[in-house]
């Protein structure tokens, strides 16, 4: 299976992994790459890499933008085998290493198995290593407030609410937004197609993670990269009216 590595602006890459997305900017060189998929991804993971011309070693930081299993999975292998930095919003941090797991469980996602897709979707994240125990060691966070100093100048958003630390990334000069799983655009648990939030029981405070809507809402983008789903393309405020529509 090949990574599926979609080209949504100059050095910015949305790549669709077996259910996870992740985000690949470049610049010159050098690489950040934003989310890392489930840990059964990591091939898909590097052979993306590859796709558009880099490599691990050309890596500059891996930024996460939450510490669930479908975007943490291979982090610590990029920390631990190639020195990359890890970074996240600072509440997500001990999430990262573990100290805690805001994740849902296997008992929600059992009350939860008579909706359309969900057996058949924690079927797969079983079989991609959605249980496994995959922390950062040295999880750090965020460097500087604003822009960070690495390639496409990616600049972190706090959206709590599907966990407390989840961050999105704008990035200006992509016009977009990696949104993480703050507004996705589709998920095999969901019959709706374009943007909308995750079911609830994605989510570590749904009411947290509406009102995150609105700091999302304020972004001068008009390209959605999501943590789940294809692009969607239009301005980020009328994503977010979509999803509050579909979220009533």
């Amino acid at each position: 299976m090949r990574a599926d590595v979609r080209q949504v602006a100059d050095g910015a890459y949305l790549v669709h992994g077996s259910s996870t997305n992740w985000v690949i900017l470049t610049e010159g060189d050098a690489v950040t790459l934003i989310d890392t998929g489930y840990p059964g991804d990591r091939e898909l993971v590097l052979d993306s890499l590859a796709a558009v011309g880099s490599s691990p070693q050309a890596v500059a930081a891996v930024l996460i933008t939450h510490a669930h299993n479908d975007h943490l999975g291979s982090a610590e292998y990029f920390r631990a085998v190639h020195g990359v930095p890890v970074y996240l919003h600072e509440a997500e941090v001990p999430h990262a290493r573990r100290d805690f797991l805001h994740q849902v469980s296997i008992g929600q996602v059992l009350r939860n198995g008579w909706r359309p897709g969900v057996l058949p979707w924690a079927a797969h994240a079983l079989r991609v290593g959605g249980a496994a125990r995959v922390p950062v060691t040295a999880p750090e966070p965020f460097p500087a407030a604003g822009p960070l100093d690495l390639p496409g100048r990616p600049v972190p958003v706090h959206t709590p609410g599907h966990t407390h630390g989840h961050a999105a990334f704008h990035l200006p000069r992509a016009g977009a937004v990696v949104s993480g799983d703050a507004l996705v655009s589709g998920h095999p648990v969901s019959r709706v197609r374009g943007p909308q939030m995750l079911p609830a029981m994605f989510h570590h405070e749904r009411a947290r993670a509406l009102a995150s809507l609105d700091v999302l809402a304020r972004l001068d983008a008009d390209v959605l990269l999501p943590g789940h789903g294809p692009v969607h393309r239009g301005p980020i405020g009328q994503a977010v009216r979509r999803a509050r529509d579909h979220a009533l």
